[in-house]
């Protein structure tokens, strides 16, 4: 028996595929700029994303890639950019409608793009719950404001999927929205609202719990920005619920016996008299070099309450390198 709420987010991306809907999920990322690369104007009509989860270096020595939830084909044919081999991009959508339209949208892409081969892209049909894919065969998977829809026993099953299907170091690619102000459970539990990536977001914290909780040993922030606003006149709230929108690559790293490692954009400088500083767990700072921390490296630090280092606050932004 499907579940009703997911029923429901077919029907509204079942439609948004044979009529785009501008602005059906608020994209707060500008569209890539590649040179040579041309998109579909319909490819952007269909952008129902959050973010961005095409990253240039995750998609080095010829990854093979997953994306699932597809809708027009547009970051299918950003990371067949970057890929350009055949069948190295694979896009699983549930909703028949919108996987004809984005084989279709891919079809004119070819038309604009002289580098670009449809059969750089397989498309199947398939569910987030139940991927039709491998076990250990992508180097990297992503979605774009998908597992925002689920609830929780639906977002863990589709999180131990991902994991599933990527290989030893894979990297899971996330753009989702979320929240840090509580959402009443009339909101959560309204079915369209929900389909719309509106108020199915969590906390920060308890969104990475849950990746963590699979497996993944490595998280890394990415970004995180203003999204979206709730507010009295137009939903049923008494205050305003401001929304944000986080990118997030989990990476297939065994897990560490202390526990995952969290970047979330902490630095750590070093400013005494000595050469450096080694902490004689893997981390040696050099006077006025900002070293990028995990949280977990950044507590221990600040624990040891020395006068000479610097621990800067989370910026929500981390673009690797650094300790670990």
């Amino acid at each position: 028996m499907e579940i009703s709420y997911l029923a429901t987010t077919r029907n509204i991306y079942r439609e948004a595929a044979e009529k785009p809907q501008i602005g059906l999920c608020c994209t707060t990322t500008p569209v890539w700029q590649l040179p040579g690369l041309s998109t579909p104007k319909r490819m952007l009509e269909m952008n129902y994303g959050c973010g961005s989860t095409v990253n240039p270096r995750d998609l080095v020595n010829d990854p093979k890639i997953l994306y699932v939830g597809i809708g027009g084909g547009m970051e299918l044919l950003q990371f067949a950019y970057f890929s350009r081999q055949h069948a190295g991009v694979t896009g699983v959508d549930i909703v028949d409608e919108m996987l004809t339209a984005s084989k279709e949208n891919l079809v004119e892409a070819e038309k604009q793009n002289p580098w670009f081969r449809s059969g750089f892209v397989k498309l199947l049909k398939g569910d987030a719950l139940n991927l039709p894919v491998e076990d250990n065969s992508i180097d990297v998977a992503a979605q774009n404001c998908l597992f925002n829809i689920f609830k929780h026993t639906e977002l863990k099953k589709a999180l131990q999927e991902m994991y599933r299907v990527l290989k030893p170091r894979g990297r899971l690619v996330l753009s989702d929205p979320v929240c840090e102000q509580y959402i009443p459970e009339h909101l959560r539990e309204d079915e369209h609202l929900r389909a719309l990536c509106l108020t199915g977001s969590l906390p920060l914290n308890e969104y990475i719990k849950m990746i963590t909780g699979i497996g993944f040993g490595t998280i890394e922030i990415r970004a995180k920005r203003p999204y979206r606003i709730l507010d009295p006149k137009n939903y049923a709230t008494d205050k305003i619920i401001f929304i944000e929108s986080v990118e997030v690559c989990a990476i297939k790293d065994p897990m560490p016996a202390d526990g995952p490692c969290v970047f979330t954009g902490k630095t750590a400088i070093y400013y005494g008299n000595e050469e450096s500083f080694d902490d004689e767990n893997g981390h040696v700072l050099f006077p006025n070099q900002p070293l990028a921390v995990c949280d977990k490296t950044a507590g221990n630090l600040k624990a040891l309450k020395r006068s000479d280092i610097f621990i800067s606050e989370s910026t929500y932004y981390y673009n690797g390198g650094g300790c670990c």
